[in-house]
């Protein structure tokens, strides 16, 4: 079912895509600087001149290399029963951002699904845009997107090192039948990927190698009102982070966010809050979290 899920997901990604670039195309971009007092996050106006900028503040825009200065080489990422994915060529498009073309060819004789169970990029967690279906002695050029907002979040401007995890599923039922280890791609710029931690901002938890820090809050976000978390694992297992309880301005919100996050891996996600849990409690800015 999780397959299921995720090819869904992708279809709703699809649809709203252009609602929310002329969404936050709108936007004001307030963000709100986060401090915290033990397990309560205070969020103060990030314009503030007490506030330190450069370590709680939303991050500027940059700018990554054009996908003519990036190249990988022509390699299997997956051979397995007759299934065989090769990434052919790194590339760049004008509205899904960077990725990796693949060839796939399906030799088997059953129709197979292709997801990507997770994806790594310069050691961080990031979101794909993939999901295919081929047919028994079929071919398919397909591109596996990399998540642009999610690469600017965690501050990657270079891409050096991708690792993917596929797994096969049959696409009549979605029960997942094979689960491939880590496939990792080198691209040209690989001796220049930058893995400093985007780590700013103030710690909310640290305990038993895992350690969350808050960004920063965005209340102008698509669905509503965002705190960004940078992830850390050391743990030595993967983990899933997820919110039980929240509670904005002393009253109890119902949080969107869950993130997994494998071992030695970083990841930068959103705690979303949705536009309606606000105005039902008369929320107009947020004052203060408890999570």
């Amino acid at each position: 079912m999780k397959n299921y899920a995720k090819a869904l997901s992708i279809v709703l990604v699809l649809v709203l895509f252009t609602a929310m670039a002329a969404a936050s195309s709108s936007k004001s971009g307030e963000t709100k600087a986060i401090s915290t007092d033990t397990d309560i996050v205070t969020v103060t106006d990030s314009n503030n001149a007490d506030t330190d900028a450069d370590a709680t503040t939303a991050p500027e825009e940059t700018t990554a290399p054009a996908a003519a200065d990036i190249t990988i080489a022509e390699q299997v990422l997956l051979d397995h029963e007759g299934v065989v994915i090769t990434a052919t060529e790194y590339t760049t498009d004008s509205i899904w951002g960077d990725g990796i073309k693949v060839l796939i060819e399906n030799n088997s004789d059953a129709d197979v699904g292709i997801g990507c169970t997770a994806l790594i990029v310069n050691n961080y967690m990031i979101n794909d845009l993939f999901v295919s279906s081929i047919a028994a002695g079929k071919k398919a050029n397909e591109t596996i997107y990399f998540s642009s907002s999610e690469l600017k979040a965690a501050g990657i401007e270079t891409i050096g090192q991708v690792e993917i995890y596929f797994h096969l599923y049959n696409p009549d039922d979605f029960m997942t039948f094979y689960e491939a280890d880590v496939a990792t791609i080198q691209t040209s710029t690989f001796a220049d990927m930058d893995t400093a931690p985007n780590d700013a901002g103030e710690e909310l938890f640290n305990q038993d190698g895992i350690r969350i820090v808050g960004k920063y809050t965005d209340e102008s976000s698509f669905w509503g009102t965002s705190m960004l978390l940078y992830i850390e694992n050391t743990s030595g297992a993967n983990v899933g982070v997820s919110c039980d309880n929240m509670s904005i301005n002393g009253f109890m919100v119902s949080p969107l966010f869950a993130s997994t996050v494998y071992n030695n891996k970083m990841a930068i996600s959103a705690i979303t809050i949705f536009s309606s849990d606000l105005e039902d409690n008369d929320i107009t800015t947020v004052e203060d979290v408890e999570l």
